[in-house]
């Protein structure tokens, strides 16, 4: 599409300038030009000069300067001659093409596009129309993926992301911050949770099984269409923060499978304050210690089942017994009766999450 876009506004320039004009690009062919026969040849020594810098250059009887917003030039345009003039005229061209070509960007790139709209930058109305224009399909499923940069070497992973996933059609992949990527992607409509996350589990053991780099990733919920990628996007983020708090040994979370850890999240603070303030009458939850913890972390593990709770912590039944009647005695809790179990269970995961007190989106 940049041939055809440049192609056309050398075209309405050649009148104005009595020379060659034209582009070329990274790899230094000529993509556009007045000349139309020159269209299409190469100068590995233009390629050269453009690694260079973006400073005006002077080869072969023509002056360049190249423009692009990446660190190395994606295109330079060229003048014929290598007097004063010609430099300007291609400073001039080069100012000139390369705003056009952001704006064209901007107004119809898809990946651009779909960036804006995982980060609700474009009106609700605004989706539908530019999403027709860009022939997004409406009836297409999709999902997105959050991975977050725990530690990493000099490989990228944003080109890893994307070499895994090079269909530029369906799937788009963007940073956001630093250490965020977002992968969008597209998937039939019958994909369940499990499949999805392990799509994700391969992103990340890839990434840190051949490159060295361990990353997290939040799954969102799938979406019919584009207009709710950015619903998907914040499920996504909110994967990623309540897995932080309540599922910290894993590295994939999806937004499907929080359960109740998702609820907590979305309560107030003065309310699981009040909630703890209630279950804990007698003393605070404070006031057991860390073998009284484990303890009851193991059997709750085991299914409230004493037999198997005592053999897996190595010690006597009736040791286990006096321990949970002490928490009884402690807290007004009897662990081994399924309801007091449930209230005591969820008072532990509001306690981590205050303690926690994560970003809320």
């Amino acid at each position: 599409m940049s041939n055809r876009l440049f192609q056309g506004l050398i075209h309405q320039m050649r009148d104005t300038m009595d020379c060659i004009i034209g582009v070329v690009d990274s790899a230094g062919t000529i993509i556009a030009c007045s000349e139309l026969t020159k269209i299409g040849s190469s100068n590995e020594f233009v390629t050269m000069d453009l690694n260079d810098s973006h400073d005006v250059f002077v080869r072969d009887g023509y002056t360049y300067k190249p423009f692009g917003s990446h660190i190395k030039p994606d295109f330079a345009v060229f003048v014929e001659g290598t007097d004063e003039n010609a430099a300007k005229y291609a400073n001039i061209m080069a100012i000139t093409l390369s705003s056009i070509k952001q704006y064209y960007d901007e107004k119809y790139d898809r990946n651009n596009f779909i960036k804006n709209v995982v980060l609700d930058n474009v009106l609700p109305g605004d989706i539908v129309v530019k999403a027709r224009e860009l022939h997004f399909s409406s009836d297409v499923n999709r999902v997105v993926f959050l991975i977050r940069i725990l530690s990493s070497n000099d490989v990228s992973a944003y080109d890893v992301i994307q070499n895994l996933f090079p269909d530029k059609t369906k799937d788009f992949v963007f940073n956001i911050t630093e250490s965020d990527i977002v992968l969008v992607k597209e998937i039939k409509s019958n994909v369940e949770s499990k499949d999805l996350e392990k799509l994700a589990r391969s992103i990340s053991d890839t990434l840190s099984g051949e490159f060295y780099t361990r990353v997290n990733v939040g799954i969102g919920t799938s979406v019919l269409g584009v207009k709710d990628l950015a619903r998907s996007f914040k499920e996504a983020q909110i994967a990623l923060e309540v897995g932080k708090v309540f599922d910290t040994d894993k590295s994939v979370v999806s937004y499907d499978n929080l359960g109740i850890a998702r609820l907590i999240y979305h309560l107030p603070t003065t309310l699981c304050e009040t909630f703890l303030q209630e279950v804990f009458k007698k003393n605070s939850i404070e006031s057991l210690d860390h073998e009284t913890l484990f303890t009851i972390q193991k059997f709750f593990e085991n299914s409230l089942n004493v037999s198997e709770t005592s053999r897996k912590l190595f010690v006597h039944r009736n040791t286990l017994v006096y321990r949970l009647e002490k928490i009884k005695k402690l807290t007004g809790l009897d662990l081994r009766e399924f309801d007091h179990a449930i209230i005591f269970k969820i008072a532990l995961m509001v306690k981590k999450y205050l303690s926690a007190n994560p970003t809320k989106f």
